[in-house]
């Protein structure tokens, strides 16, 4: 599973996830403090008023008070951005007309900004992502990273010569129980890994009449905008990130068809996929927006030559874990046998809920632990160097353009990351 050293390693340094003293995920100070002597200053694109993705990322950032939000563009309307930086307490004068205006004024301050979070649109992820790491800029950023797999190969590149830290808001991973069964993994626990299931369920686009005929189509449903593949950039990007974080695993061929399954639709609702992964492992992926009466179903299964793990998003809480010679057992949030890596990412005693905005939040408090100690110049806690980055992003656009060639060819078996078939 290839990872960059710069901000997110993965390799010998999960043998961290799953040693050492366990520590009271409670009571760790500030760390960017500690190491700045203040909060990080944070920059917004996109996510105004009424966006639920934006207020995800402001609340993410407020959580672990590492954050203080002290610039942004919060509408591609400038007036509307002026209006709405105002709204929601920006400084005077640092609420601004467009991304660009942002980073030119940002970057003459002695105060600027430290990072800039990026919830635009996708086909402007990547012109905002390398505008802002052009001018000095760390970058957290929505998924996926980018529309295409150039963008993302470039992006990538450009993340490793600036030296910058570079966050993708794959927020599922922040999870504690996500992270329990990483770390369970690396500990050896499930052995060999042989079979791996995951699935992204949503019943939001089932009616045909979403979107309704007319103008003003949502962005979304807009290729030039939203991406080759609504479903795949949307939601099957989440379920490939959240198989490769937990078995460690690559895909390396896939026989996939994408598609619509309302009539009429033109952009694609659903995809599935048989996988051939790394270690000789096989998988299966299927993701849809058009099943309907679903909610939010994320789940993977992972089944080892030792036992299998099992967890879904609609039960977070919970991670089950069926060793082949034994009883079942049940983990859970800062409960018995939770690991260091799981530990971490728990914010409340045992017994009690969490849940999305505090697994968004876990990926804006690692993140900040990188920007602070680039900025210092000192070491973070390595426990915190695991949140999805541009390596990550990269991975996702290759398994989307090879799921679309596989599925254009009928079916046919492509290997991520080239493009003849096999």
């Amino acid at each position: 599973m290839r990872r960059r050293a710069c901000t997110a390693p993965r390799g010998p340094c999960y043998r961290l996830l799953a040693l050492g003293a366990e520590e009271d995920a409670m009571d760790r100070g500030n760390p960017v403090i500690g190491a700045i002597g203040r909060r990080l200053r944070l920059g917004v694109a996109g996510g105004g008023i009424g966006s639920f993705i934006g207020a995800m990322h402001r609340m993410a950032a407020r959580m672990d008070d590492r954050y203080e939000l002290v610039a942004g563009v919060l509408s591609s309307d400038p007036a509307k951005s002026l209006a709405q930086g105002r709204e929601i307490g920006l400084p005077e004068g640092r609420a601004y007309p467009s991304v660009e205006k942002m980073l030119s004024a940002e970057s003459a301050r002695s105060d600027r900004m430290d990072v800039v979070a990026i919830m635009t649109p996708n086909d402007s992820h990547f012109p905002y992502a390398s505008a802002a790491l052009r001018a000095g800029f760390h970058v957290i950023c929505d998924k996926p990273m980018t529309n295409s797999l150039p963008e993302a190969e470039e992006l990538d590149r450009l993340v490793a010569s600036t030296g910058l830290v570079f966050c993708l808001t794959h927020n599922y991973t922040g999870y504690p129980m996500v992270r329990q069964a990483r770390a369970m993994v690396e500990a050896g626990l499930l052995g060999t890994i042989r079979l791996v299931q995951v699935e992204y369920v949503q019943g939001g686009k089932a009616r045909e009449e979403d979107p309704p005929p007319g103008p003003g189509m949502p962005w979304r449903f807009d290729p030039a905008k939203g991406g080759p593949s609504l479903v795949l950039g949307d939601i099957g990007s989440h379920a490939h990130n959240l198989l490769r974080l937990v078995t460690g695993l690559e895909v390396e061929e896939v026989c996939a068809e994408v598609g619509a399954v309302v009539p009429g639709r033109r952009v694609h609702d659903f995809a599935g996929a048989l996988l051939r992964l790394g270690g000789g492992a096989r998988g299966s992926f299927w993701v849809t927006q058009a099943a309907a009466g679903m909610e939010n179903c994320l789940r993977i299964r992972a089944s080892g030559t030792k036992g299998t793990l099992e967890w879904q998003q609609e039960s977070p809480q919970s991670l089950s874990w069926k060793p082949i010679d034994a009883a079942a057992q049940t983990f859970t949030s800062n409960g018995p046998g939770v690991l260091p890596f799981a530990k971490r990412a728990s914010r409340i005693v045992k017994g009690h809920p969490e849940g999305f905005p505090e697994a968004f939040a876990n990926i804006y408090s690692d993140a900040a632990e990188a920007i602070a100690s680039r900025i210092a110049g000192s070491a973070a806690d390595p426990l915190a160097l695991h949140f999805p980055n541009s390596a990550d992003g990269l991975e996702g656009l290759r398994f989307i353009e090879a799921a679309l060639e596989s599925s254009g060819r009928g079916g046919a078996w492509v290997r991520v990351g080239r493009r003849e078939a096999v």
